[in-house]
């Protein structure tokens, strides 16, 4: 063949297409990539390696509490919407249109939370998760894969700073959930405007040691209240939370309903509605009221800071009446006051929500929600609260004012009873009196049981101590301890525990990308938790992390404390212990003041 012959020949070889390589096969997204392991809560499952994406396990609580009230408050606004109450949000605008409610969880991490709503809460339309974090992002759409189903149909992924997609969307979301690293008090703005009409703001607070009042400038710098610390301090914290959204609603002519409002473990959980409404903004500040609290006893004082008063048939908005306090020096002690607030005086929970919540909990019980025996203990405390009376007394603090052994709670509360006073506890601390009485009443009753019990010596040894002028002081009025059947906490068939107890290293966790000390890692071997080390008392091999250190049940124990501790204030002994523990307590202070007053003299 010629060179000429050649060329075309040539030419059309190398016009010949090539053989296409043979295409990759797509990623099964339910393969778990090297390294990661499957975690299962509820109906969702994440991919999870190490702290590489923030994830708390005690937070399980707050997911099921969430998908249990979102369930119910889905069911709530069809009603309403059906009954003409509330409008339906128009698509793309206000609400989640024709398709269900509209959700943004505006700091989503793994985006547990939001594959929980999608699967468990089939009232939903659309979902936003939202991180502004890169890997987050990435791990939720990960996750989001390895789900499939409602959670691939409903969730969108976005990668943002929260406060600019929810300012970006006025009024779009039926529902905001916010459940941040520290404090929310950046994101309520935004938060307050992007919520429809009618809608549910559910946020979280994890900044316990600034609302507690262990941080006051921090909590003033982020809620406008200055927190006091006194045994009431977990319920003051939902309070502050409450008067911040107020604050922020009013803003834009916007007012809240509280729904529910706990203190749980080492954070607080506000459920809230919110509705527009510029007349009723008018009442916020009778809504909130800031606190007078004694610096020598455990009194303590509500002074609203605005009121309303009809007259001739229209109402007049004035400042709040003052001082609320009867005398400028405690009349108890005789010592002066601290000021605090202001705090949401109005009630914290709707009743019927509550009562509904807890029997969707005895319903479902633990084969739904992992917490429910947690929670539904909660909720029975909080069914029983009375609605109208703000904060409370703790009775081991306010016995051991005085020095004396504390009786059962139900013998204290039967003498506010029959003294013609309402009174309950509360679900923020299992030794709490939430009364009616004022605090001349409530010591009155202490001082008839220290003179049906017998004085410590320890208490009247300084006259000019507040224990001794508490005491001399004679009560007004005769207490009766005869228990009557309205002051009792629960009858005795009533077996359902209020306070459980939470399982060993079940608290607050380091910030994810961080190495995670607040639990015992595995060893270079991965063969469980690293001993060895000092644990929590100093001594080697006992307590976090040590071999052969506690049983399961005081390591659980040691846990609960660590948790109360970090959340700004020792949470106290279940009930069932309080007599011979505080008889314990109060032998040995006698023992620390005695001491004390030798070496004084030496």
């Amino acid at each position: 063949m010629s060179s000429e012959e050649a060329k075309p020949a040539a030419g059309a070889a190398a016009a010949a297409p090539k053989a296409e390589a043979p295409k990759p096969e797509p990623a099964d997204p339910t393969a778990i990539p090297e390294g990661y392991k499957v975690l299962q809560e509820g109906q969702a499952k994440i991919l999870h390696k190490g702290n590489e994406v923030f994830y708390n396990e005690a937070q399980v609580t707050n997911r099921d509490l969430s998908v249990a009230a979102l369930r119910l408050y889905c069911k709530k606004r069809e009603a309403e919407i059906a009954s003409g109450v509330l409008k339906r949000g128009k698509r793309g605008g206000g609400g989640g249109g024709d398709k269900g409610p509209r959700l943004l969880e505006g700091l989503a991490a793994t985006g547990l939370r939001s594959i929980r709503y999608a699967n468990e809460v089939p009232e939903l339309g659309r979902i936003d998760a939202n991180d502004m974090d890169a890997g987050a992002v990435e791990a939720m759409k990960r996750n989001v894969a390895l789900n499939g189903g409602a959670a691939a149909a409903k969730i969108r992924v976005l990668c943002s700073d929260a406060r600019l997609t929810m300012l970006q969307a006025p009024g779009a979301y039926d529902v905001v959930d916010l459940d941040p690293y520290g404090t929310p008090a950046p994101l309520l703005d935004s938060a307050l405007q992007c919520v429809a009409d009618g809608g549910l703001l559910c946020c979280t607070a994890t900044d316990m040691a600034n609302l507690c009042g262990n941080n006051s400038t921090n909590c003033w710098s982020n809620y406008g209240a200055y927190p006091v610390h006194r045994p009431y301090c977990h319920e003051m914290a939902l309070r502050i939370l409450l008067a911040c959204i107020e604050t922020h609603a009013a803003r834009y002519r916007r007012r809240i309903v509280p729904l529910l409002s706990l203190s749980v473990d080492f954070y607080v959980r506000v459920f809230v509605r919110v509705y527009t409404s510029p007349n009723e903004v008018k009442d916020s500040p009778a809504r909130l009221a800031y606190l007078w609290q004694s610096s020598g006893c455990d009194s303590f004082f509500l002074q609203p800071v605005g009121q309303k008063r009809i007259h001739n048939g229209s109402n007049k908005y004035l400042p709040g009446p003052g001082p609320a306090v009867p005398e400028m020096r405690c009349p108890e002690t005789g010592s002066g006051y601290i000021m605090g607030g202001p705090i949401w005086a109005g009630p914290i929970h709707d009743f019927d929500f509550a009562g509904e919540l807890l029997a969707e909990f005895e319903r479902e019980g633990t084969a739904k929600y992992a917490a429910a025996t947690k929670i539904k203990g909660y909720l029975l405390s909080v069914v029983s609260e009375l609605p109208d009376a703000p904060l409370y007394y703790n009775l081991h603090d306010i016995c051991k004012m005085v020095r004396i052994t504390p009786p059962k709670s139900d013998v204290f509360r039967s003498a506010l009873v029959n003294a013609g006073y309402r009174v309950s506890g509360s679900h923020a601390c299992p030794l709490a009196v939430k009364t009616d009485a004022p605090p001349h009443v409530v010591w009155d009753v202490v001082r008839c049981w220290v003179k049906k019990n017998g004085v410590s010596a320890a208490a009247v040894k300084d006259p000019e101590s507040y224990s001794a002028k508490l005491l001399a002081k004679e009560p007004t009025l005769e207490a009766s301890f005869t228990v009557v059947a309205s002051a009792v906490a629960r009858q005795k068939t009533d077996k359902a525990p209020r306070f459980v107890q939470n399982p060993a290293y079940w608290g607050p966790k380091a910030r994810h990308g961080r190495p995670d000390q607040t639990r015992p890692q595995p060893d270079d071997n991965g063969a469980g938790p690293s001993g060895g080390g000092k644990g929590q008392g100093g001594k080697k091999g006992k307590g976090r992390g040590g071999k052969g250190g506690k049983g399961g049940e005081d390591t659980a124990a040691e846990g609960q404390q660590q948790t109360e501790e970090a959340a700004g204030h020792k949470r106290p002994a279940e009930e069932g212990a309080a007599g011979g523990e505080a008889g314990v307590v109060v032998k040995q202070e006698d023992d620390d003041a005695e001491r004390e007053a030798k070496r004084q003299k030496a």
